[in-house]
């Protein structure tokens, strides 16, 4: 009988698989990570294996760490420009040893190996390391790829039997990223924290350390800041029209909006008013829609967890982890927004008939309202867009588990209903020489809205009725006056979608970006609207067999504000009873960003486009366009190239620290 060894990235991972290809039968034994359990069982895999003698293991995410030899490891020598072709080396790290000998030792008694690590990019590399330690037991093991977006019984099946390959492009690409973070993060930090804590003071004791990432996220926290702080509010005047017609009183605005210059205003508010009427123009009543929401990435579940649940990013991907490994939703990380027209919705949605909260809604759509999916434009290749897998009843959450898993629920179930659909209305007047428009929303059906909480449309009273050609009085006539008002700070949500359009980090990484730049005090956070964030998810069960705890996988707005027009509503309505998060740099957070602006690169630090560029050359090879060689030499000798100027214009930054930092601490 063929002995295959099967290896997943987590404890729980490996738990649940195990049970669904034993079909519950069997035996656990120990080894010497108090997480880590080998499961023994027969299953079988179909041609050409068959029938096999399996165990199941884990890893608890990546095996190895990339570091500098031990003479390279001194802050002070040699120079951190070294660092940028210094010889690295991959070791297995000292928490995982006992990990990657358990693999090695089951290795030598099986002919193949199945990976069962998440399939993203980082799963791929981490399935590498696996692959790895595996060879060491046995050189010759025949190594395949499971491949599963969730851990439903039948999904876990139908993968075991249709094994792929490992993609090494991927394995490369990640390889590459590990590398450059190294030696970049290490070479800068060190750059940084040499020359700015001689300043002594409150930098004398302060290691300043720097990612790739953390700092465009922290230069958009910094941009905004500026934008809220040299803000200049200027006056408007503007001209109302209001006209009372069957008990419903009509607002006609503006079509010029508001302008800057109050005599301007004045005039031609007074030829309005001597004209004495105002002449319909125009009446259009059409049928009008609120598109439902399209399938849920992550990108989308850590903006709305930000908003509607008052969570960090961070918080809401943990917990979905865990609903993802209690087999509940399907996998968490995904770029993809559009269902594979293969999939069966409909299953899913009539496991949701029997809650008592949004169960009489699934099983209308069962019962023939449901509705195929908007499709989005964008489709990762591997996993589907972030859905429940079965029905979870409240009692098998905790609190932040059941509120997330809730809005994967409700959104899942919005996007397969029907948009919303309403009659508008407009009406155009001409008073004077000016046009005014009027526009009104009837809602006729709600359709996803009434699953779905997290929107709202709001329709107004049905306007009355108007006839081209028309003349009429308007009851009233006024000239408004205003200030337009300057952005809001960078809430999560805001944050994360500027991280998204920039290419600053991937869907699974961002959230822990935004954690760096606070944990590295150069942001700190307000809470606006009262009320804190939701404390983290509750802890797995002691039992030996949970998941340990996770670790990580891996000119300045001077403008004067004519173009605002008072900003959006910040947070919006839902769940969780706290504040919206909004982010504010520290002193520290300026000075370091001011002073690589001020250097005036065309690539600075503090600029999303180096990073931008990086990770569009992991895509590159992943795709096969390039190679992990070239990547590594192109990257190395831009980042190398604006370390040379930021060395040559240091006096710069460390002007910029005098002026933010000490300045506050004394009191400027």
């Amino acid at each position: 009988m063929t002995r295959v060894l099967c290896v997943a990235e987590k404890p729980s991972i490996a738990k649940a698989v195990a049970g669904h290809l034993s079909g519950g039968h069997y035996q656990t034994s120990n080894t010497r990570d108090a997480y880590i359990k080998n499961y023994t069982f027969d299953f079988d895999f179909g041609p050409p294996w068959g029938h096999c003698s399996v165990t199941m293991t884990a890893v608890k995410g990546h095996l190895t760490t990339v570091e500098f030899p031990g003479d390279y490891k001194q802050w002070e020598y040699p120079p951190p420009d070294r660092l940028f072709d210094a010889p690295i080396m991959t070791v297995v790290s000292s928490d995982s040893k006992s990990i990657a000998k358990n693999i090695e030792d089951q290795a030598r008694h099986a002919s193949a190996l199945v990976i069962w690590t998440d399939c993203d990019r980082e799963g791929e590399h981490i399935g590498s390391e696996i692959r790895d330690a595996a060879r060491k037991g046995n050189a010759r093991i025949q190594v395949k790829r499971a491949r599963f977006s969730n851990v439903e019984r039948a999904h876990i099946l139908s993968a075991a039997r249709r094994l792929t390959a490992l993609d090494d492009r991927q394995v490369d690409a990640v390889s590459a990223r590990i590398e450059l973070d190294l030696r970049i993060g290490y070479a800068f930090t060190r750059f940084l924290t040499l020359n700015l804590r001689p300043l002594g003071g409150p930098l004398s004791n302060l290691t300043l350390s720097y990612g790739s990432c953390q700092f465009p996220t922290l230069g958009f926290v910094v941009d905004r800041y500026f934008r809220v702080k040299n803000f200049v509010p200027e006056p408007f005047w503007g001209i109302k029209v209001m006209h009372e017609r069957d008990g419903i009183q009509v607002g006609f605005n503006w079509s010029r909006h508001r302008l800057f210059d109050r005599m301007s205003v004045v005039i031609l508010y007074e030829r309005c008013l001597a004209a004495r009427t105002a002449k319909v123009t125009k009446v259009q009543e059409k049928p009008t829609k609120k598109w439902k929401p399209l399938p849920l990435t992550t990108v989308e579940l850590q903006k709305m967890a930000t908003r509607f649940l008052r969570m960090s990013g961070q918080q809401a991907m943990t917990v979905a982890e865990k609903l993802y490994n209690k087999g509940f939703i399907s996998y968490p990380r995904t770029e993809t927004d559009r269902f594979d027209k293969g999939m069966d919705l409909r299953a899913l949605v009539r496991k949701q008939t029997q809650d008592n909260r949004w169960g009489s809604f699934a099983q209308a759509l069962v019962d023939g309202a449901f509705q195929q999916p908007r499709q989005g434009r964008h489709d990762d290749k591997a996993h589907p867009p972030i859905h429940p897998i079965t029905y979870a009843a409240p009692a098998a959450l905790d609190d932040n588990e059941k509120r997330v898993y809730e809005l994967v629920t409700r959104r899942f179930l919005a996007c397969c209903s029907e948009d919303a659909r309403g009659m508008a209305t407009d009406v155009e007047i001409l008073y004077g020489d000016e046009t005014f428009t009027a526009h009104g929303v009837i809602v006729l059906e709600r359709n996803y809205l009434d699953v779905y909480p997290y929107e709202n449309w709001t329709g107004t009273a049905q306007l009355p009725r108007f006839t081209v050609g028309e003349r009429f009085e308007p009851t009233e006539a006024m000239v408004t006056e205003g200030k337009t008002s300057p952005p809001g700070y960078l809430t999560e949500a805001d944050l994360i979608a500027l991280m998204d359009a920039n290419g600053i980090g991937t869907d699974a990484t961002m959230a822990e970006h935004i954690e760096k730049i606070q944990e590295r005090q150069y942001v700190q956070t307000v809470v606006r609207r009262g009320g804190g964030n939701q404390g983290a998810a509750a802890a797995d069960d002691d039992d030996g067999e949970a998941d340990p705890p996770p670790a990580a996988r891996g000119g300045r707005g001077r403008a004067r504000g004519r173009g605002s027009r008072g900003g959006a509503a910040r947070g919006g309505r839902g769940g969780g009873g706290g504040g919206v998060r909004e982010f504010i740099p520290t002193s520290l957070g300026v000075a370091l960003i001011e002073g690589f602006d001020r250097m005036h690169f065309e690539t600075s630090l503090g600029k999303p486009f180096l990073r931008k560029e990086m990770e569009l050359k992991m895509k590159a090879i992943c795709e096969g366009r390039t190679t992990k060689q070239v990547v590594l030499h192109e990257s190395l000798s831009e980042y190398r190239q604006v370390y040379e100027q930021s060395r040559a214009e240091l006096n710069i930054l460390k002007a910029a620290c005098r002026q933010y930092v000490f300045q506050q601490q004394n009191g400027a």
